[in-house]
């Protein structure tokens, strides 16, 4: 009976693999024509949906591996952010280390030793069985100190030569660091990679309120640009010394997507890392209050809205895989898996809906469609449009006028999107003109909506959907 159950069991899972939406399938990612965002070969587009998982390789035994991937599929996200190495050495959750001081891999894998890369060999598997891409930062940005451009180099075609053949590889260099830190070094690591692998594309993920645009936006390397928003509130600015952007601007992670837009060769760009939900506001003190779930839906829709190519969402305990016994970064309070049911974690995927619901490779962030002044700060309306559609955030609930004509279409029908739980309510059908919309909720504090309008001739949505489907 036992081994009747087992077999069962092992059919249901096989069935539920196969099932499972791989979208490499399509072919490679590479950088649709318009050069803002990432596409299949085939022309399918990607909407990226992150969650950063950086110490998963280091703290997850296969199992919780196995359990955590699994999750984060039916949740919606579709890439993992993943630390390689974090120090020298690493090790992992079995005590197996993945480095010396002097990156010499020749002898990493010995024979009936389950070691460091045979777990991310795993993982990477995992991933790729539940369709979800692995960005791979090769070492965390505070080890460069550590490297020279041989071991730099060594690092890269190591890496590029175990991974390239995975189809479900994101190559992510840096890692919290200025990229005038050593870019030799990076310059060395990330193009031994590509030497070997020209297939997968690469980022760099840069200090908070930086974007790599700003150091390596000419590199033959860089396929988009990555920015780390950061977790400081408004005036939070701590003794920052480079300070790349206004003061009292620190939550406006759509000014990013402008400044790397201002570049030249246009690229694509993503924020990697924004405030994290329940991660004490600037990090370092705990006393702080704590980013809610209202606040990683606002980076997410004004990332994206402003013209991202899609977004990264983070979790204190899940970034970490917090859990009883471990030292906590950051104040970290539950464990990963209690995370994981938290409002913000299940919230990004109607995100991830909605701009699936539109042909969005083709839209362009245009605030030109909120008629008159624009707000500030939480006030902000950030706007993305289309030929026959557009969507507007409003963070605040504040009233707004919105210009009907930017868009095609004598006759517009509008929908709210409540971004919390993916609900719409129609509103109607409008004239073609400038109108004042107030959305049902109480000003701030998840009084968030998403104003949606098309062309009536168009069918995206369905006048009689009370809530956003799931496209793939």
């Amino acid at each position: 009976m036992k081994k009747l159950i087992t077999l069962a069991l092992g059919v249901v899972m096989a069935l539920s693999a196969s099932a499972v939406s791989k979208p490499w399938t399509n072919g490679p990612l590479v950088v649709s024509d318009n050069h803002r965002y990432l596409v299949h070969k085939n022309g399918q587009p990607f909407f990226w949906m992150g969650n950063t998982a950086w110490l998963m390789p280091e703290r997850l035994n296969r199992d919780e591996v196995e359990y955590f991937l699994s999750k984060e599929r039916e949740a919606g996200y579709n890439v993992e952010l993943v630390q390689v190495l974090n120090a020298i050495p690493t090790f992992n959750v079995y005590g197996q280390a993945a480095n010396n001081a002097e990156f010499d891999f020749t002898n990493v894998s010995k024979k009936g030793v389950y070691g460091y890369w045979e777990h991310l060999d795993y993982i990477v598997d995992q991933a790729a069985a539940n369709g979800i891409y692995i960005a791979m930062d090769i070492i965390w940005g505070s080890q460069i100190e550590n490297m020279s451009q041989k071991k730099a180099a060594a690092l890269g075609t190591f890496i590029a030569k175990r991974y390239a053949g995975k189809p479900n590889i994101i190559w992510m260099i840096g890692g919290d660091i200025m990229g005038d830190k050593h870019p030799d070094y990076w310059d060395a690591m990330a193009r031994a990679i590509k030497k070997i692998d020209k297939v997968h594309l690469m980022t760099f993920h840069p200090r908070g309120r930086t974007t790599s645009a700003r150091w390596f936006n000419d590199r033959e390397w860089l396929d988009f640009n990555m920015f780390q928003s950061g977790h400081r509130r408004y005036g939070q600015r701590n003794g920052d010394g480079d300070y790349t952007i206004k003061d009292n601007t620190e939550e406006d992670n759509w000014r990013y997507v402008e400044m790397s837009f201002e570049k030249t060769p246009l690229k694509p760009v993503i924020d990697g890392e924004p405030s994290y939900e329940d991660i004490p506001q600037g990090l370092h003190d705990a006393n702080q209050p704590r980013w809610q779930d209202y606040d990683v839906r606002r980076y997410a829709y004004w990332s994206v809205f402003a013209g991202s190519f899609g977004h990264t969402y983070g979790h204190n305990s899940v970034m970490q895989m917090m859990r009883p016994g471990v030292l906590a970064s950051f104040d970290g309070k539950k464990p990963w898996w209690e995370a994981m049911h938290d409002p913000g974690y299940n919230q990004m995927k109607y995100l991830k809906y909605l701009m699936l619901s539109f042909p969005f490779t083709e839209g362009v962030g245009d605030q030109s469609v909120i008629a008159g002044k624009n707000g500030e700060r939480y006030d902000r309306v950030i706007a993305t449009r289309g030929n026959d559609y557009m969507l507007v955030y409003n963070y605040s609930g504040k009233p707004m006028s919105i210009d009907l004509t930017k868009i095609s279409g004598a006759k517009k029908n509008v929908w709210w999107m409540n971004p919390s739980n993916g609900k719409l309510t129609f509103l109607g059908e409008f004239d073609n003109k400038t109108v004042e919309f107030t959305s049902d909720g109480a000003y701030l504090h998840g009084a968030d909506r998403v104003l949606i309008v098309v062309d009536s001739s168009k069918n995206y949505i369905g006048k009689n959907d009370t809530e956003l489907k799931v496209k793939e």
